[in-house]
């Protein structure tokens, strides 16, 4: 079956389908990672996306149980040059077609992803149009027109329940805008007690559970369009220690009063170049976001740029001045691409004993008590 993806400039590609019937309409945008397509898909930052993988071969190690970071897909539709059909790898249990059938995600292949590449990079990400009907250009074009694009997709992506993976370590609270599953899986490896909850707790809710710690996890679209998040964060501020990744990141410089900026093409894939100001030291990194922090905005705010992109030098890492509280635009966790940042994990929870060593408090039995009587009073409502 013939599919065919209509740019708002008016460029046209027509390719084979697969993956499910019908029509979606998104912002299309472009990962050049070369394995890693699961992961991609069912990232929650890819939420109301149309996702291009420039790698040509698509679909030749499959899809397996483990290697999701949401337990589906999210994004609006799937682009690639090749499709591979039929998977070839011991982990395999189905094919990509048959997941994105399952979603209803249209894909197209047999198209020249290397020009529709050039040409997002020319003139930045657009919005596009993916369908398999038989319809007018005209009528497509229209239709595209007159379709906005979405902008609730971390009420879409994070979970609507608190829910609580339990360890004997420090106590975390992930805040869920749209988190991979990465973050929980870097957090529990090191024993963390981890509460996750819901992108709209409010601050009073956070503290009343008596978190040693929290994490603010990546999300998809516009940081702006979550001020309440912002909000949020601003009141957790040197009350306990803050660590943001990627969408969190760009809420934590926010509440501390820079701004943040939309990208031409942004920056999606795992070969990143990042540069630590502090150490001199070069990482590879794995990225995937539209929006970063504007340079000149952090100046005059308690923040420090500690990291920059080596590409286009842009803000990859934060610091505060005062308070116990860092991010960083790119994900430690990985999955897929390098782990050279892993360690972050780790300095997150030094931060939190250090933390802890210089606000001694109510003994720790006191502590645990007081937040899981403020988990169980969340969970009532």
């Amino acid at each position: 079956m013939q599919a065919r993806l209509l740019l708002e400039d008016g460029t046209l590609f027509t390719g084979r389908s697969f993956g499910a019937e019908g029509t979606t309409v998104g912002e299309v945008v472009f990962n050049t990672g070369m394995t890693g397509y699961q992961e991609a898909l069912s990232d929650p930052s890819y939420c109301g996306q149309i996702l291009t993988m420039t790698y040509p071969l698509i679909g030749n190690y499959g899809v397996n149980r483990d290697d999701f970071e949401r337990f589906r897909p999210f994004v609006a539709g799937f682009v690639v040059r090749r499709h591979e059909p039929a998977p070839s790898n011991w982990r395999a249990q189905v094919p990509v077609d048959a997941m994105l059938k399952e979603y209803g995600i249209v894909g197209i292949s047999d198209i020249d992803t290397r020009m529709l590449t050039r040409i997002l990079r020319r003139s930045g990400t657009m919005k596009g149009l993916l369908t398999t009907e038989d319809a007018p250009v005209e009528e497509l074009m229209e239709r595209l027109r007159t379709t906005e694009l979405p902008r609730d997709q971390v009420a879409r992506t994070s979970t609507r329940e608190v829910h609580v993976c339990p360890g004997d370590g420090e106590r975390i609270v992930l805040i869920d805008y749209g988190s991979k599953n990465g973050i929980l899986r870097e957090l529990l490896r090191r024993g963390c007690h981890v509460i996750v909850v819901p992108h709209d707790t409010t601050a009073d809710e956070i503290l009343r559970m008596n978190p040693d710690g929290v994490q603010l996890s990546n999300g998809p679209g516009d940081p702006k369009d979550v001020p309440y998040a912002v909000e949020t964060i601003r009141k957790l501020l040197g009350k306990v220690p803050i660590f943001g990744v990627c969408f969190g990141h760009q809420l934590l410089a926010l509440a501390c009063g820079a701004d943040t900026e939309k990208l031409k093409f942004g920056h999606r894939g795992g070969n990143h170049p990042v540069k630590d100001l502090e150490t001199g030291r070069c990482i590879i990194t794995s990225q995937n976001h539209g929006y970063a922090v504007k340079a000149e905005s952090v100046e005059g705010t308690d923040l420090v740029i500690t990291q920059i992109n080596n590409n286009d030098k842009t803000v990859e890492g934060l610091r505060h001045r005062r308070y116990p509280a860092f991010s960083v635009q790119y994900h430690p966790e990985a999955t897929p691409g390098p782990y050279d940042s892993n360690s972050l994990f780790d300095r997150f929870l030094d931060m939190i004993r250090e933390h802890k060593r210089n606000h001694p408090e109510l003994p720790r039995q006191v502590q645990i008590a007081q937040a899981r009587e403020g988990e169980l009073q969340h969970a009532k409502k």
